[in-house]
């Protein structure tokens, strides 16, 4: 009887899921399927699992401020890249744009090799 239950319910479920919006939680805009990107809050390089979805041009933002060492030890929320001055520059810029907008992102000289 239980399993029938079950049955019954995944597909309901997995519909709320699917037509979720999703937010992103770097620029808090909506994230349409084409630019959603996986984000390991602690590069897996790092030993890192969790992941988070972010728009494209957030993700490859924070990727071009931010080397692996950064991001593990100090980066590795939200909320601890949202508070970054130059993340804040780009927050403030891209939140203006549609949610599907994307634009190659530059490296930041910040960044040492």
């Amino acid at each position: 009887m239980i399993g029938k239950i079950k049955k019954k319910l995944l597909p309901s479920k997995l519909l709320e899921v699917i037509s979720a919006p999703n937010l992103c939680p770097i620029c808090n805009r909506n994230i349409p399927a084409s630019q959603k990107d996986a984000h390991h809050l602690i590069p897996k390089s790092k030993g890192g699992k969790s992941t988070e979805y972010l728009h494209r041009i957030c993700h490859k933002q924070i990727h071009a401020l931010f080397n692996e060492n950064e991001l593990a030890k100090t980066f590795n929320t939200a909320e601890s890249l949202k508070n970054h001055p130059d993340m804040q520059n780009f927050i403030n810029w891209v939140k203006a744009k549609p949610d599907t907008f994307y634009e190659k992102t530059a490296k930041s000289f910040r960044i040492k090799k």
